[in-house]
């Protein structure tokens, strides 16, 4: 079983909105000025660029309305620096783990993330992070409260126990850059995944309103009448079918917090040993005692929600050009197929038995 601060650390790809990471309440003594010109005065360890870089990005607010950088704040007006990210609060302190790095270049580094690392420090995980080896790798420690937000590389996230393709931001501009991607949705982001159940349709679309669950705070959930939760849209098809099982890949169009899991779930087709939606137990299948114990292994050999990042596409910040990444399925993953494979060519009869 999953602890309470282990829980809270499994995070997929999110854009749960813009999250505030400085204010400014303009005085009644402050003369009119540019608000770039104010901003690049007030925040000291912020760079004019990265203030420009913001401003082109629409991350600048005054009032909460988008601004140029050649708006004039007044006394009464509120500024804010918002990005599609939470600001961290944690000490970053760097660890010499190893990462295994796709891809990496001035501007960006694309790593393959296995299964069980936590990305990012907090809620009981305050070492052997994602975060951690990055700091060490790129030769950056701060603390909670630096003004430099540059530590906060990652403009994306996957869930502890989900495998699979990060980007990184190395600088400032790439940083804003890639954030702005993945808000407005132009990331190509596919997963593999193996579902309970055989899926009707060899395509299709899950749409639906993701949230969290009033009764598990834990969980997320579907609020179908979609006056809840945030507007989410998953695309999926068909790889390979194993009767009681299916192969999927999935192509995210946005990116909620557990956004697959939570969408397969409320089709009634959970992800494989998924533990928090409902996946971990067997769903679809024979009732003998061979047929549990089949699955026993396959929890074994995949004990966790199967679950990959396959391929992660961006329009590199710097070059403009679009560039493309994939990553292998993971051990665990491949011998699970391959054991729901034998399994189906060598009990073909079972197909036509009545499920569970």
């Amino acid at each position: 079983m999953l602890e309470d601060d282990e829980r809270f650390n499994e995070v997929e790809d999110e854009e749960q909105g813009m999250f505030e990471h400085y204010r400014f309440d303009i005085s009644s003594g402050q003369d009119p000025v540019r608000v770039d010109k104010y901003l690049s005065t007030h925040m000291e360890y912020t760079s004019r660029h990265r203030i420009q870089l913001a401003i082109k990005s629409e991350y600048i607010r005054v009032n909460d309305k988008i601004v140029k950088a050649n708006y004039v704040v007044r006394p009464g007006d509120v500024v804010t620096f918002v990005m599609p990210y939470e600001r961290r609060g944690l000490e970053i302190l760097p660890e010499n783990i190893p990462l295994d790095i796709v891809y990496e270049d001035d501007d960006v580094l694309v790593l393959d993330k296995p299964a069980g690392m936590v990305v990012h420090p907090g809620h009981g995980h305050f070492s052997g992070t994602l975060v951690n080896a990055l700091a060490f790798h790129l030769g950056i420690s701060q603390g909670p409260d630096a003004e430099d937000e540059r530590m906060g590389v990652l403009v994306h996230r996957i869930d502890k126990d989900t495998s699979g393709l990060l980007v990184v931001a190395k600088n400032d501009e790439a940083q804003l850059n890639l954030a702005r991607q993945f808000f407005v949705h132009s990331i190509d982001r596919r997963y593999v995944a193996i579902v309970w159940g055989n899926i009707k349709e060899d395509e299709g679309t899950i749409t639906g309103n993701i949230g969290r669950d009033p009764s598990d705070r834990m969980r997320f959930k579907v609020f179908p009448d979609g006056d809840q939760g945030k507007h989410a849209v998953t695309h999926y098809k068909v790889l390979e079918r194993f009767g009681y099982v299916t192969v999927v890949e999935c192509r995210l169009e946005t990116g909620r917090t557990h956004q697959i899991r939570v969408h397969f779930n409320y089709i009634g087709h959970p992800l494989f040993n998924d533990e928090r939606y409902d996946g971990a137990e067997i769903r679809k299948g024979t009732i003998y005692a061979k047929y549990r114990q089949f699955i026993e292994n396959c929890f074994k050999i995949c004990p966790r929600q199967a679950l990959h990042a396959r391929l992660l596409g961006f329009v590199h910040p710097k070059t403009g050009k679009h560039i493309l990444f994939e990553s292998p399925l993971p051990d665990d993953m491949s011998q699970l197929i391959e054991k729901w494979r034998k399994y189906s060519e060598n009990m073909s009869e079972w197909l036509s038995e009545p499920e569970n």
